[in-house]
């Protein structure tokens, strides 16, 4: 790590990924003064020659994140890849000694997420999971209000994401070969190999669509969202998960849940998920038209505190707030989540949303895909971090990467 340790260095910053939240994530990064890009990667050329193109001047182009991370001119990384890709790249990416931030989600299996949280610590690493809402304003309001006791104990959270995307979905486009600049056996990677649908590749959002590479909409969005309670309640490993849906309504090229029901019990109160990509009914957040929208419901014995990203209000339960004046702001502001990233590479001290903290949010939600696909009750051992009493949740919990990629089972 010689690069950043002279007077005058920077922290040498490489991305691996180069579509829109990765480049999103690289130009905030590239904003620190203390930051310069030196690395571009993409099995795509063209989209990573666009990303090149901006910062020529100090970055060179990698065709195979393995070259990146064995280079001495990156610091540390961006992994703004498709999440089958996350956990081994996170991992590859620990080993070689270099910091990371990983997009959301984490990772897909429960597994990967307990590997992944097990190699940075192993390996000293600064790590940033990309949940910039954690940055905002809103949800440090929220935490405190939560942490002041004003609201009385809290039994039960309601969390949710609705969007309607009606019968059509993504689409019916068939499957084709890749772009011809796209390397689609390094693209596919560690997943099973499947034809190439321009859904997968286009981005996020409806990758999103196709669970082998992402686990469905629930890690695509989940997140942003249960991240709020998780901060505000400090909360652990869920003990017991249910969860039950399907794919009732959206008849599209993907094959992925459009609607989600999620139960976790925590010692001493109930969380809920609910999933809705057939209507966008948003309750208190409701607007005009089929928009997306999304909230947290915090249900206190003294009153209830509801938000979204942007906006919290608070509805007592009678009299029983009468006097309560809102708290001080304790929780100072983020000077942004790639940024407070790489602060965390120069002093050492992780950021708010470092792997330590985010993999028991991962946990859960795949925790929750475990349940949904079995249609049972999933019980976990918070101290033994693992799965208890059933086998089959168990063999669930691990990925079977496609050869020659390997699962790295030594972190387990």
């Amino acid at each position: 790590m010689s690069l950043r340790m002279g007077a005058n260095s920077k922290v040498h910053i490489g991305l691996i990924g180069c579509g829109g939240m990765g480049a999103a994530n690289l130009a905030a990064a590239a904003r620190h003064p203390d930051a310069v890009v030196t690395g571009v990667c993409d099995v795509w050329k063209s989209r990573r020659d666009a990303i090149l193109e901006k910062y020529k001047k100090t970055a060179k182009p990698y065709h195979d994140f393995r070259e990146m991370l064995a280079s001495k001119d990156v610091d540390a990384v961006i992994i703004a890849t498709p999440p089958h890709w996350h956990a081994l790249q996170a991992i590859l990416a620990a080993e070689a000694g270099k910091d990371f931030y990983l997009q959301k989600p984490m990772t897909i299996y429960l597994a990967e997420a307990l590997a992944v949280k097990r190699a940075a610590e192993k390996h000293g690493r600064m790590t940033q999971i990309g949940t910039q809402i954690h940055a905002g304003a809103n949800y440090r309001r929220v935490v405190e209000w939560v942490r002041s006791g004003a609201l009385g104990p809290i039994p039960v959270v309601r969390t949710f994401l609705a969007a309607n995307q009606g019968p059509e979905g993504i689409g019916n486009a068939p499957a084709g070969d890749p772009p011809k600049d796209l390397d689609w056996e390094l693209w596919v990677g560690p997943a099973p190999m499947t034809r190439c649908h321009p859904k997968m590749i286009e981005s996020a959002g409806p990758n999103c669509s196709f669970m082998q590479f992402s686990g469905g909409y629930t890690p695509g969005m989940a997140p942003h969202i249960i991240d709020l309670p998780y901060w505000a309640l400090d909360l652990g490993f869920p003990l017991t998960t249910t969860a039950t849906g399907g794919r009732f309504v959206v008849r599209d090229a993907g094959d992925a849940y459009d609607t989600q029901q999620v139960l976790w019990q925590y010692p001493g109160l109930v969380m809920t998920w609910m999933l809705s990509l057939v209507n966008g009914y948003s309750f208190d957040f409701q607007r005009e038209g089929m928009g997306r929208g999304l909230g947290v419901y915090f249900h206190g014995e003294r009153g209830t505190l509801f938000a979204n990203y942007g906006e919290h209000r608070i509805v007592p339960e009678g009299d029983r707030m009468k006097g309560v004046e809102k708290p001080k702001e304790t929780i100072p502001p983020s000077p942004g989540h790639e940024h407070e990233w790489i602060d965390s590479i120069l002093s050492r001290k992780p950021p708010s949303c470092h792997v330590g903290y985010h993999y028991k949010i991962d946990a859960a939600i795949a925790l929750a895909n475990i349940a949904f696909k079995l249609g049972r009750a999933v019980r976990f051992d918070p101290a033994a971090e693992k799965i208890v009493g059933d086998e089959e949740a168990a063999r669930l919990a691990r990925p079977q990467y496609r050869e020659p990629w390997k699962f790295p089972e030594n972190y387990l």
